[in-house]
């Protein structure tokens, strides 16, 4: 599988597989026979890297979360894996009880939460040190210094090896670099954010900010890892959970306007003229995009994970890719 370099630092930057997989409902909805037969089919074409949180997926039951990266500790035991994955997971969403959530009962970002959530996923993954530990939410209640500070430490520590943001804003994101910089600490250098071809709307809020959906990559953010050469984007739900080609998963109010019709009649003429899925084409677009973008695709099945795998293949014209990016 082809290899995209994270990272700027030659002490802590990696080659990683140009398709990571997300694990998320490994442990919980999808079973552990079924997520080791996915996690090996992985492994076999050439991916090397792995997505997890520290609260994946408490939502599925009266539980905290943690099942994601206890089942993928399992597996590697179970296989002998070593050092050779590349495995990301993250922290500060993970709820503080169970019957709660991130958005009224969060562990934040503080220094404590920081050490405490990094020491307890390194033990439920058996790993000596995190290839890559995100920020999973803002914490507006915790200074941002402290945020900062506290990530580094376990970077210089050697119990981290690259740290990453994910649902901020973009103004956050800068603010953090900006202070890690000043300081001479590491700071954010993987950006982990919801893209896909389909562009949602940016006017309806959510939980974590009622002016709008900040896990998106929105222009803002975009146009900020075009000014940053050394950052990446992690995209993350790029197939928008099946909706490409599932009825059954129909789009939702994110996407109730004029541009979507235009962007999946193009993907479709597109999807036609290669012989490739529509969710093929999608991968394929983001894997050859001119930003740096590792597409995050999740699998409840070895037959969903081929069909992704298959985008690996798939090379769009120039003309193709320039009118997939007109459409709107």
């Amino acid at each position: 599988m082809r290899q995209r370099i994270i990272g700027t630092d030659p002490a802590t930057r990696r080659g990683v597989s140009a398709l990571a997989l997300g694990t998320m409902l490994m442990g919980t909805r999808t079973d552990e026979k079924t997520s080791f037969a996915i996690l090996d089919r992985y492994v076999e074409a050439g991916g090397t890297f792995l997505d997890t949180s520290n609260n994946y997926a408490f939502w599925e039951g009266q539980d905290r979360g943690g099942q994601s990266e206890e089942l993928i500790g399992r597996w590697r035991r179970s296989r002998g894996v070593g050092d050779e994955l590349f495995i990301a997971t993250k922290l500060g969403a993970r709820p503080l009880a169970p019957g709660t959530s991130y958005t009224d009962n969060a562990e934040g970002l503080s220094a404590r939460a920081i050490r405490e959530a990094s020491e307890a996923s390194r033990e439920r993954l058996g790993l000596e040190r995190i290839d890559l530990l995100y920020s999973h939410i803002e914490d507006r209640k915790t200074p941002l210094e402290e945020t900062v500070e506290g990530f580094a430490d376990l970077v210089k520590e050697g119990s981290v090896g690259l740290l990453g943001v994910s649902n901020h804003s973009a103004w956050r994101v800068e603010r953090a670099r900006a202070l890690a910089a000043a300081a001479g600490l590491p700071g954010y250098e993987v950006l982990q954010y919801q893209h896909s071809y389909l562009r949602p709307r940016t006017d309806i809020g959510d939980p974590l900010c009622r002016y709008g959906n900040i896990g998106g990559a929105g222009s803002d953010l975009l146009t900020y890892l075009e000014a940053e050469p050394g950052l990446v984007l992690v995209a993350y739900t790029p197939l928008l959970s099946g909706a490409y080609t599932r009825t059954d998963k129909p789009l939702g109010r994110d996407y109730d306007h004029p541009g979507t019709a235009a962007r999946l009649a193009v993907l479709k003429e597109v999807a036609a003229e290669t012989g490739a899925t529509p969710n093929q084409v999608v991968l394929a677009w983001q894997l050859g995009h001119e930003l740096p973008i590792i597409p995050l695709v999740g699998a409840s099945s070895v037959e969903q994970l081929e069909e992704s795998l298959g985008a690996l293949d798939l090379e769009l014209t120039e003309d193709q890719r320039a009118r997939m990016d007109a459409a709107s």
